[in-house]
């Protein structure tokens, strides 16, 4: 795996050969969870996927279901979202970072690019959709991970499609 930053990563999915680019995945990083959002083929809008349980002894597990989705939904990049600027939440960002070395150690993910994007309120802007439908709890996390998820690659996919053909190159 290859951090690049997020202009670039639309920038170089928009350069490539193909006559459609890649999709991209996102990701909310959680310490139980990782929610997953997919883009549509024209990367303007960003669904829900699923849920992916996360432990410490199943990283080479997931990191096979990163590559079937890859394939599957020809992703060539991945949006995580990172708590930057949350003050006094060193775990948050330590959970992250954590996750995604992880991720590059098990080397299954060699050609995939990921970058970075603030997930500040993401969740909480989930909860507050969620909270008038009155779901079980384990349905709502399920449902907040997910859409967590969302938030943050639409946020990314909206940012990035208004200025990547005015950016510079970096």
């Amino acid at each position: 795996m290859k951090y690049v930053k997020p202009l670039r990563l639309l920038g170089d999915a928009l350069k490539t050969k193909v006559s459609i680019p890649g999709r991209f995945l996102g990701l909310d990083v959680g310490d139980k969870y990782v929610g997953l959002a997919v883009s549509d083929p024209s990367n303007m809008i960003a669904s829900p996927l699923s849920v992916l349980l996360r432990k410490k002894t199943n990283i080479d597990l997931m990191a096979t279901d990163f590559q079937n989705l890859v394939k599957s939904f020809s992703v060539s990049g991945l949006v995580v979202g990172y708590p930057f600027g949350k003050l006094n939440n060193v775990e948050d960002v330590v959970t992250v970072n954590l996750f995604i070395e992880e991720l590059r150690k098990t080397e299954k993910l060699k050609d995939v690019k990921y970058t970075y994007w603030d997930e500040r309120l993401s969740s909480k802007t989930v909860e507050l959709m969620l909270k008038p439908l009155k779901l079980h709890p384990v349905q709502e996390k399920t449902m907040l991970d997910k859409f967590a998820a969302v938030v943050i690659l639409q946020e990314y996919l909206d940012y990035a499609n208004r200025y990547v053909n005015t950016e510079p190159e970096e």
